[in-house]
């Protein structure tokens, strides 16, 4: 009789400590306030790099989710998209990371149509209340253009790449870990607006990890009287989180071989602007950093991905036919990466 006694106060007092912290966890007073989000690696990268000679223009006019896949589930079909559909805004704000706001101009264009209704409204008001039978071109400038567009979505998304666990158990004592991990996979090319052609094709890999851990313990306390109890937690990586890292990684490849095919430069010390190409060039071709070799001319001399205006151009070097000067294709000479749209 003791012995049940001592059972049911223990099983008593276990369901009242579940029930307690439930209880507290469902109070609004416990719920976490909102809160910026934290910057990633990959995004402290990209504000470090240094800046461009110019802001460079790049419109975007959609980023999608290219997988055509939808959520896993152990039961039932789910109609909810395995990735996120707002990675257009991801890449955007990754653009506008870069350098310190710094380095890319972005324009928009993914809504482009409710910037153009806005434009008209005010013509129409401008006309109906000022008189103006002529487009005033200081109260409305013309719309800038891009000399680049960003094209490319994520491409894949695949499930349990990599699965495993392991546990034990001893005297009715044990515990588990579950491992599992996804692939999330993203593609960035850059086309100029002049003549149509792709001048940089780069992609991105991030894996999406969860890891579960369990314990449990069970043991009898009377005849045909089993006491089990059980606890755990797992920890899921927010695969918006993930897709944000690979987007970010793109940009900052897209940059590095943008500068190492002389389409921009950067505006820093010739050596500082070598390091960052070849730490990129060693991570993508998966060698050493002092095995890279830089590009060079026909005469085997190695261009400098630094400005000239910081001492980047080697003496007697010239820029390769891809980099002349042009208004809509961004370049590593003075030429402006933005103009209005020509009149008449």
């Amino acid at each position: 009789m003791t012995n049940m006694l001592r059972s049911l106060t223990f099983v008593a007092l276990a369901g009242a400590m579940l029930t307690g912290c439930a209880g507290d966890m469902g109070r609004p007073s416990t719920w976490a306030p909102a809160r910026i989000a934290q910057a990633t690696p990959a995004q402290r990268t990209l504000e470090e790099l240094p800046p461009a000679e110019r802001r460079v223009a790049v419109a975007v006019y959609g980023f999608t989710d290219q997988t055509g896949q939808f959520k896993d589930s152990d039961t039932v079909q789910t109609l909810s998209r395995a990735v996120t559909q707002g990675a257009t805004s991801i890449l955007i704000k990754a653009l506008q990371d870069a350098g310190h706001r710094d380095f890319f101009q972005v324009i928009e264009r993914e809504r482009l149509d409710n910037l153009l209704r806005e434009r008209s409204v005010i013509r129409e008001m401008r006309s109906a209340y000022l008189g103006e039978t002529e487009l005033n071109t200081k109260a409305l400038p013309p719309l800038l253009f891009a000399g680049i567009l960003l094209e490319g979505g994520i491409v894949g998304y695949d499930s349990n790449t990599k699965t495993g666990g392991i546990g034990a158990r001893f005297l009715g004592i044990g515990g588990s870990t579950k491992y599992r991990e996804d692939t999330v996979t993203v593609y960035l090319r850059a086309i100029s607006t002049k003549t149509g052609e792709v001048l940089l094709s780069v992609n991105s890999r991030k894996q999406i990890v969860s890891v579960g851990l369990g314990a449990d313990a069970f043991r009898y306390v009377g005849f045909k009287q089993l006491l089990e109890i059980d606890s755990g937690i797992t920890y899921n990586e927010p695969v918006q989180l993930a897709l944000q890292q690979a987007i970010e990684k793109s940009v900052y490849a897209m940059i590095m071989e943008g500068a190492e095919q002389r389409l921009w430069c950067f505006r820093a010390t010739p050596g500082a602007a070598e390091a960052l190409v070849r730490e990129h060039i060693a991570e993508r071709d998966h060698v050493k950093v002092a095995d890279v070799r830089l590009p060079a001319d026909a005469r085997g001399r190695t261009y400098s991905t630094a400005c000239p205006s910081v001492g980047g151009a080697l003496p007697g070097v010239a820029l390769p036919a891809s980099a002349t000067p042009a208004s809509t294709q961004p370049t590593a000479a003075p030429a402006p990466m933005v103009q209005p749209l020509p009149r008449g």
